[in-house]
């Protein structure tokens, strides 16, 4: 079976890197879906699920990221995330939380770029939420 290389990093940490038979991740212009033998590629990604589908055991590995880029070289996938977090240590309380405050600085922000900066924040954490929704219904 083909196989394709896959790192996910952010600026914080590497967060995967392995061998993969698929994945698929929210393309800028709508998701994406890697094979092995892709033709090269660059591209923006919005925040949501990166989903591989490893080689070593068959299950999928699930990373939420908060947007970045991807690039798509022969035998590679690189996702450079602005933040990325394993499925596993994504919290809903946490998240829920957290879009609270931002909706609360939103209210109270008169700046243009102070209003820019909380309303891609919450735009994340949207996101983020609908991630955790999905794979808990998934699971």
């Amino acid at each position: 079976m083909a196989t394709i290389h896959v790192d996910v990093v952010s600026a914080e940490a590497s967060i995967f890197a392995g061998e993969a038979t698929f994945v698929t991740l929210p393309g800028e212009a709508g998701e994406l879906g890697i094979l092995p033998g892709h033709a090269p590629l660059i591209s923006r990604i919005r925040p949501g699920t990166v989903r591989i589908s490893r080689a070593d055991n068959g299950e999928e590995e699930d990373i939420f990221v908060a947007g970045g880029l991807i690039e798509v070289q022969p035998g590679i996938v690189t996702v450079l995330a602005d933040t990325a977090i394993r499925s596993a240590e994504l919290d809903e309380t946490k998240a829920e939380a957290a879009r609270k405050s931002a909706e609360e600085a939103l209210s109270k922000a008169t700046d243009k770029t102070e209003i820019a900066v909380v309303e891609a924040e919450l735009a994340m954490l949207a996101a983020q939420l609908a991630a955790i929704r999905k794979l808990r219904n998934r699971h």
